[in-house]
Parts: structure tokens; sequence; C-alpha cells
């Protein structure tokens, strides 16, 4: 399985418990422009992956070239919205979006517990829909999936 998921604390306990599992991930790749560039940070992510699943750190503009070596068995984080995006239109081939965790700022509404969106948060969704990409709203796997549609109108 080939999964993406938007949280903007990237790699954490309900990635490592709850969505590896979930997608059998053998890769765990964080498309981020900025934690690709911070070796201290990749270090003390990796500490909390399992060895058998191989952590990747890249920029958004090598995440298709990223997945054409790893294929399936994927699991792909992006920090925002916005780098997913950028991943769809420079190729990437994104069915479904998980919207994970998007923590509140000044500026942004509130639309569930654990997501809050800001304008452009909303105009990448729905950029991302008019792509035909499906938008799933949940912290973990056993979570109910939620629809935002109404909020990205």
């Amino acid at each position: 399985m080939l999964w993406f998921r938007v949280d903007n604390r990237l790699v954490h306990g309900q990635v490592i418990e709850g969505w590896l599992p979930y997608v059998a991930a053998r890769h765990l790749i964080v498309a981020n422009d900025a934690m690709s560039a911070d070796l201290l940070q990749q270090q003390i992510v990796s500490l909390a992956v399992p060895e058998q699943v191989a952590i990747h750190f890249v920029p958004v503009a090598a995440l298709l070239e990223t997945l054409a070596c790893c294929g399936e068995s994927s699991l792909v984080l992006f920090a925002d919205c916005q780098d997913a995006r950028r991943a769809l239109e420079s190729g990437v081939d994104i069915r479904a979006l998980n919207i994970g965790n998007l923590h509140y700022a000044p500026g942004k509404i509130q639309v569930f517990p654990h997501v809050a969106l800001s304008e452009q948060d909303r105009e990448d969704l729905r950029a991302m829909l008019q792509q035909q990409v499906e938008l799933d709203f949940r912290c973990v796997p056993s979570d109910k999936i939620r629809d935002a549609y109404e909020q990205l109108l």
C-alpha cells in the first residue's frame, strides 16, 4: 500500500504505532524541504522508527524519484497541505490523502479537534479535490473517516 499523510508533527507515536502497521510500510518517506536538510533532526527522528522500516528524508521535489525506487509499501509524510499539493503538481500520483494533524494557529479555522485550516490549506485541499484526490480526515486508522468538504467550500 502507498499512503500519503499530512501531519505537521511528521514522525511521532500515531505514525509509528498506528499508520506504519496499517500500511504495512517498509519505507517511511518524510517529504519536507527543511527536514531533508537537517541532519541532526533526521538522526533524532530516525531513533523512533523500527529497524525493519527504512526511513528517507527528501525534499518535496525529489519525492517522485524516491517513490520510483521505494515502490509500494511506503508511508509518505508531508508537514503541510502546500507540500502535498506541490508533490501532486510535480507528478506524484496521490489518489488519497490522509489529513492527520494540523495544529491551530492565529488565522486558522478549527474544523476538527486535530485539524485547523488556514486559507492556504483550504486552497491547497480544494485544488487537490479538483484533481480527484480523496481526502481522509483522521488521526489514527481506527478513527472514523471525517468529511470536511463543507469547510473547504
